[in-house]
This record gives C-alpha cells, sequence and structure tokens, in this order.
C-alpha cells in the first residue's frame, strides 16, 4: 500500500517505521529538514521537505498514487487541510487526521466531518485515547494495561510478574491443574526487554510482565492467581487537568458511581473550567509539587494517584513523592522520553504511560481493512495483538491449528464463537464467522492476512 504521513514527529517516526517494516511504501512530509534528514537515515521510507498542505508538496509526494494519508502534524488546522487537500485533489480514499483540540470533538459539532464537509475517514484523539487506556488500568488493578477485544467479550490483560505470584517458576502444562477454572491463554512475557513468546514447558519468571488472553468475565480469578488481590480504588487523585485528565475525570464519573476523583491544576483558567464541566469532581486550583496543596487534597487518602501534566519531569517526582508517603499507593506516571522506562522499577513506580504507543496503536488499527478490528502493539510494533474474522473465503476453516500451516511465531490467544469465549489448543477447527484474537510477529502479517483473506488495501 502506498501511504503518505504528514509530520515527521515522535508518532509520524513511530508510525512510518512500523508500516514500512509491514512492507508498505511509505512517504514521509515534514517542515523540519532536521526531522526528515533523520527520519531519512534511520528508515526506508521517503523523506521529503515542504508544506503538506501545498497541493505541489502532495503531489511531489505521490498523491496521486497513494491509498492512504495520514495527518499527525502537531497542528490540528494543518491535519486538517492536508485530508481536505487529499480528496478534494487527488481524490485518496482513506484519510486518518490527529485532532487534538477537545472543542472539534464534541458532539454539538460532530457533523464537522464526513465527506460533504471536512473529509476525514478517521480521526484520532489522543488524550481521549489516552484517558481511556487509564480508566482500564484503573478498571482492573493488578494489571498494568486491559485490552478489550471482540467487542469487550475477551480481554488481554498485561500484569506484572513479582515475588508474591504464585506461578513463579511453574510450568505453563501445569496451571490448569492449579487453577481448573482459570480460562486463560500465557502467550507470552517481556523480559529483559525482549518478547518471549512461551511453550507449555517454559516457567514465569520475577520481573516478567506476562501477557494473558482471557475471557472478560474471568479478569479478577486471572488477576487473583497472579497473586494481585487489589480492589478497585475509588479515591482517585489525578494530578494535571489536562485533557487527559479531564477526559478520564469525566469517563470516571460517567462509569463508576462510587468513585471519589480529585484533579490538582496549577492554571486557574483551566482549574474553573474544568469545575464547571464536571460534576462530582473536586478540583483544587495550585502546584501539585507543593506540600500543602498535596496536603489540601488529602494526598494520604488517595488510592491511586496519577501524574498527568505535561512535564515528564514532575511526573515522576510526583509519583517519587507519593510512593515515599504510601508505599501502598497506585502511582501512574505520564511520560513522553522512552527511556524514562528504565527507572520504573528502580522508582518504584507503579505504571509509566507513554502517550506516542496509545497513538500508534490506535492508527495502526485503521491501516487494515475490514476483518481486523483491533491492534495493540508491543515493542515498537515489533509484535501485535490482533482480532480478525475468519472469512468464508480463508483457507482455515475446517482446519485445526497444528494443521493450518500458521508461522510459528503466532499464537492463537482465544476465539469468539457464537457468543462464546473459546480458549483453543492444538486439535481446535476453525469455523467461518469464528473471531480470532491472537499474537503476531510484524514480519508475518501478510502471511496472515492471506490466511484470514484480511485485504491491506483500502
Amino acid at each position: 500500500m502506498n501511504i503518505i504521513i504528514c509530520g515527521a514527529g515522535k508518532v509520524g517516526f513511530s508510525i512510518s517505521k512500523q508500516l514500512s517494516a509491514q512492507g508498505h511504501s511509505i512517504t514521509v512530509v515534514d517542515k523540519s529538514s532536521e526531522l526528515i534528514q533523520k527520519i531519512n537515515e534511520a528508515q526506508d521510507v521517503k523523506g521529503i521537505v515542504g508544506t503538506a498542505t501545498f497541493p505541489s508538496v502532495l503531489e511531489k509526494a505521490g498523491a496521486e498514487d497513494a491509498d492512504m494519508i495520514i495527518a499527525v502534524t502537531k497542528n490540528d488546522e494543518t491535519n486538517m487541510v492536508i485530508c481536505q487537500v487529499a480528496h478534494s485533489i487527488f481524490k485518496i480514499t482513506k484519510k486518518i487526521a490527529r485532532i487534538r483540540t477537545q472543542e472539534f470533538l464534541t458532539a454539538k459539532f460532530n457533523n464537522l466531518f464526513g465527506e460533504t464537509n471536512l473529509p476525514i475517514d478517521v480521526i484520532i484523539s489522543p488524550e481521549m485515547e489516552v484517558a481511556r487506556s487509564l480508566q482500564r488500568r484503573i478498571e482492573a488493578p493488578g494489571a498494568l494495561d486491559n485490552v478489550p477485544f471482540a467487542d469487550n467479550k475477551i480481554k488481554v490483560l498485561e500484569i506484572n510478574v513479582d515475588k508474591k505470584c504464585p506461578l513463579v517458576n511453574t510450568e505453563l502444562a501445569e496451571l490448569t491443574k492449579k487453577f481448573p477454572e482459570l480460562n486463560a491463554n500465557i502467550l507470552g512475557v517481556i523480559r529483559e526487554g525482549k518478547f518471549v513468546i512461551l511453550k507449555k514447558k517454559d516457567k514465569l519468571k520475577i520481573d516478567d510482565k506476562a501477557f494473558v488472553v482471557i475471557s472478560a468475565s474471568q479478569i479478577d480469578l486471572t488477576l487473583s492467581a497472579f497473586g494481585h488481590e487489589e480492589k478497585m480504588s475509588k479515591k482517585i487523585l489525578i494530578i494535571g487537568g489536562g485533557n487527559i485528565g479531564f477526559n478520564l475525570a469525566r469517563n470516571l464519573e460517567n462509569d463508576h458511581e462510587g468513585i471519589r476523583v480529585k484533579i490538582i491544576e496549577k492554571n486557574k483558567e483551566r482549574a474553573e473550567f474544568i469545575a464547571n464541566e464536571l460534576n462530582n469532581t473536586i478540583v483544587i486550583n495550585g502546584d501539585g509539587l507543593e506540600e500543602d496543596v498535596l496536603k489540601e487534597a488529602n494526598i494520604e487518602e488517595a488510592e491511586t494517584m496519577l501524574s498527568l501534566t505535561n512535564d515528564d519531569e514532575d511526573n515522576i517526582m510526583l509519583s517519587v513523592l507519593a510512593e515515599k508517603n504510601n508505599p501502598n499507593k497506585k502511582t501512574i506516571a505520564l511520560v513522553n522520553k522512552q527511556n524514562y522506562s528504565l527507572l520504573q522499577s528502580s522508582l518504584k513506580i507503579d505504571d509509566l504511560v507513554d502517550p506516542r504507543l496509545t497513538t500508534v496503536s490506535t492508527i495502526l488499527k485503521h491501516v487494515h481493512k475490514g476483518t481486523i478490528e483491533t491492534v495493540y502493539t508491543l515493542l515498537d510494533g515489533e509484535y501485535e495483538f490482533i482480532e480478525a474474522e475468519v472469512l468464508e473465503t480463508s483457507e482455515l476453516i475446517s482446519k485445526s491449528i497444528k494443521d493450518s500451516n500458521l508461522p510459528k511465531e503466532i499464537r492463537i490467544g482465544a476465539v469468539l464463537r457464537n457468543k462464546k469465549v473459546l480458549i483453543p489448543k492444538s486439535d481446535f477447527k476453525f469455523h467461518k464467522k469464528d473471531l480470532v484474537v491472537f499474537l503476531c510477529k510484524r514480519e508475518h502479517l501478510q502471511k496472515i492476512e492471506s490466511l484470514f483473506r484480511i485485504s491491506s488495501l483500502i
């Protein structure tokens, strides 16, 4: 597929890297010659210096033959105009734009986007996506992430394996004996910075981050099996009332009646706005790094504290202070710099969230067409969790997993059939209309598309 990416920042860089690795023809456009030079040196893509709203620049980028354009510049209005030019002049079929300004996304103005107005097919709001990701973490305490698949009937949990985990040094084949009621599939772990696909004889180790595919009804049972008995926090403290913090508080208000949320926001005008928009959230105007402000927010009472300011260092410092104040408090920090993830264990921060990864995962799922519904990326796209439907043209129908010619590094996690979640074994046979959740290494994606009859053309 021929794809143009407008914007060579962190998100654009990551998307181009992953899509190029999948075999797509990628052209990246940015006004910054420095960013284009960086991307040309690091990736096998075509880089063009120029303003992507100019038709001549898009023409130079190959817009006449492009299947898709992804606008992820820093400016919302620029992204909108790019999509308009791509539609009106070059008839590009699929147009994706990152829109961050919340006013553009309110229900009141939802008729702004569409073929007859602003022709944007997919709108990505990083702040909303990250807020939803944080909410999932709160709703599944003990899990580092909680990703829904198959209309929320299947979950992929990322779980930290610590010294309290009763499954440490237990062969995977023995887990069903220990927990016969557990309907789960441990597909692999991140171990020492690398993803390891686990086999029946393999064992979990301390400090592994395990990826477990389960029926959504078994979240509590699964976490308990891993030694996580934490209850969902009822007292939430959010430091930073930006779009992420605001959307998270609003989501929690709407979805969980019993949760008490407090927000500390430094900017007075922003604090007043949040207080007027939310009904049950307490808003405190002040600096979260100041002791008297934290006392006013009763930080001692908070069960989970999320540091969501625009400053990575402040977020890390706030989380460290909270942990020292109360070691039992769950701490989550927003960080934009990848190297900070190396500090997580030493600083005893429960979770570091990189908004770039969430945005990239969201965009990637729209690159594939049709039966691919959800994509969740690991290790900068080296592996992907994918949901796909077995079409009537698929060669998988009536074949067992062991006889299906699947690449060795493909792992089938779960199957939704007739609204029932099945955890398949090697003799499991695929049926038409099965929804399959599986783990796929990036280089095998085209093979998977062929087996499932998933078209990568838009």
